[in-house]
């Protein structure tokens, strides 16, 4: 039986995992246009060395870059460069310093006075999901119960005292789940928390007290809305009381404890590679809207078929070997070398080297040792266990053996909820606006319609000519007169012999020349998943007269190319875990 709680620690700022203080988000002041609200009486440089608690051994530009990352993703992707300022209590130049080698690592995108984190950034959240495999054996089954039942499906992980999304399967209606993955949400109003609860220590729920006491209004979970009033005592006991029943019943629910109208119920997925069989590998949830459902109704009708569902996932874990461990990665870090040389102080080596070693994680690579780490990455031993301690003080990295490490999913906090809402056109857009600004040419993305007969453009960057295309984001034409229909085509009926359609597939571009309006010029090339699925078009349009079809095909099509493999470099990081949303 869990220990009760008690109100013992003090009310004020709450503190962090990397040790530095978040004071409550209602004393915030109102940030910059584009920015987030700063907070008074943050420390002025939060987490680095020197502060109580942190390893004499922690490399402190890999805590100031955590520390960047973690306010660009509770600011939902994107500060101003004044607003990382303020945020951090770090100097401007080393926030410039840190950006500046993120931008160069593609974690971030610099544009004007804005940061924004960009796709590439999820390869670490990424590595945590991979190694731990759970979304991968199970995202399947959550996803074809979320279509029966016509509602969204979560599975959740422990996260200390609170629950982190790792797939969601929403629907998409007026009133919908707006949690993302890698969204962290207090355990106790949740319906998967009381599970977890069940197997927490004495200090786990100790932590859980001193958070409680020093965050009564939960605003260090900006997932949640925060509370109106602290929690008493009673409200304590009642989450110790929820955690009695799931342990008794082997369920929880939530009846509107995040927000009025929400309720949830949630049962756990059980792990077959314990001792006993018996350890909740994660929890998973179906969650409604008091307008379809009531907490009750849940319990009755939707709880039986989500039993089954679990029995199932069991069944998959159960019947699933290890994988077989691949060819491990080596020098991840090599080119941070050549990059430190290219860009000098701007450079921070040791942030880009710490960062690496998070990616020497993945599928059958869930635990590594210090050598294997070092190996991965080619750093020497001494560099890679600096970043290991510092990952542990972060709580990003944790020990399950005395020589082996492992990831935790606090990873999911650097960036990846706001990314994993992502969808093409905001990959392609700044890839649109490089390109137009190299071959100045208007440039844009386009999508088949549901009708397979028509194209949509999704995304577009003009080009500041007196004479250019007009074509807006939302127009549709007809598919077989254009150069990106006839691409999407082509992947589309791979039988079909109209057109050139084969000819297009073999040769991976197609060019149409004043066929749907005169003088109008047009170049596309695929845009690919991960499956190698065909899903948009890249397209340079310009007047004929500015070009020979000979010269589109020699100065053009290269460029488009290797622009289109950029975002497809995007699209695979983004898509590996999430839906990709095409339009």
């Amino acid at each position: 039986m869990p220990a009760k709680p008690t109100n013992d620690a003090h009310e004020g700022a709450t503190p962090r995992a990397d040790g530095t203080v978040a004071t409550p988000r209602a004393d915030a002041k109102e940030a910059p246009a584009g920015g987030k609200p700063s907070t008074p009486g943050a420390p002025a440089t939060p987490g680095i060395s020197g502060t109580p608690g942190t390893p004499t051994e922690a490399v402190t530009p890999l805590i100031r870059g955590i520390a960047v990352l973690r306010e660009l993703t509770e600011a939902d992707g994107t500060l101003s460069l004044s607003a990382l300022e303020r945020a951090t209590g770090l100097a401007r130049s080393t926030v410039d310093r840190i950006t500046a080698t993120l931008a160069r690592m593609d974690y971030v995108r610099v544009d004007g006075r804005d940061v924004h984190l960009a796709p590439r950034l999820m390869e670490l959240g990424n590595a945590y999901l991979s190694a731990l495999r759970l979304p991968a054996l199970l995202s399947a089954r959550a996803d074809a119960l979320a279509d029966e039942l016509d509602e969204s499906v979560s599975l959740a992980v422990a996260d200390r005292d609170g629950i982190r999304f790792i797939h969601q399967a929403t629907r998409r209606r007026a009133m919908s789940l707006s949690f993302r993955i890698g969204d962290l949400l207090p355990a106790e109003r949740t319906a998967p928390g009381p599970l977890f609860a069940t197997e927490w220590t004495d200090a786990g729920w100790r932590h859980w007290r001193d958070r409680r006491a020093s965050d009564p209004r939960d605003l260090s979970f900006t997932a949640v809305p925060p509370r109106r009033y602290g929690p008493g005592e009673r409200d304590d006991e009642a989450f110790v009381a929820r955690t009695e029943e799931a342990a008794a019943n082997g369920w929880a629910l939530d009846d509107q404890l995040i927000e009025p109208g929400l309720v949830a119920v949630s049962v756990p997925v059980r792990s077959p590679h314990t001792g006993d069989g018996r350890k909740i590998a994660c929890v998973a949830s179906v969650v409604s809207h008091t307008s379809r459902h009531t907490a009750h109704g849940l319990r009755t009708t939707l709880l039986p078929r989500l039993r089954s569902a679990v029995t199932d996932m069991e069944r998959e874990l159960h019947r699933t070997p290890p994988p077989e461990p691949g060819p491990p990665p080596s020098n991840l870090a090599l080119w941070t070398g050549a990059s430190k040389q290219r860009l000098g102080r701007d450079f921070i080596e040791s942030l880009a080297r710490g960062l690496t070693v998070l990616t020497a994680f993945g599928e059958g690579r869930p635990e590594l040792t210090l050598t294997e780490v070092a190996q991965a990455t080619g750093l020497a031993r001494a560099t890679a266990r600096r970043a290991l301690i510092t990952y542990e003080h972060l709580d990003l990295v944790t020990t399950p053996s005395p020589r082996t490490f492992t990831l935790t999913p606090r990873v999911l906090s650097l960036g990846f909820p706001p990314l994993s809402r992502t969808s093409l056109p905001e990959i392609a857009q700044p890839h649109l606006s490089d390109l137009t600004s190299r071959i100045h040419e208007s440039t844009s993305l386009a999508v088949l319609a549901d009708s397979g007969e028509e194209i949509q453009y999704t995304a577009r960057v003009a080009t500041g000519r007196v004479m250019s295309v007009n074509i807006t984001v939302g127009t549709r034409l007809p598919a077989h007169a254009t150069a990106p229909g006839r691409v999407l085509l082509a992947d589309r009926h791979r039988d079909h012999e109209q057109l050139g359609l084969t000819s297009i597939r073999s040769q991976g571009y197609a060019l149409v020349d004043e066929e749907l309006e005169e003088g109008l010029r047009s170049l596309a090339v695929p845009i690919r998943d991960r499956s190698g699925r065909v899903v948009a078009a890249l397209n340079a349009a310009m007047h004929a007269s500015r070009r020979t079809l000979r010269e589109c095909v020699t100065d053009l099509l290269p460029e488009l190319t290797s622009t289109a493999t950029r975002i497809e470099s995007d699209l695979h990081t983004a898509g590996r875990f999430t839906h990709v949303r095409l339009t």
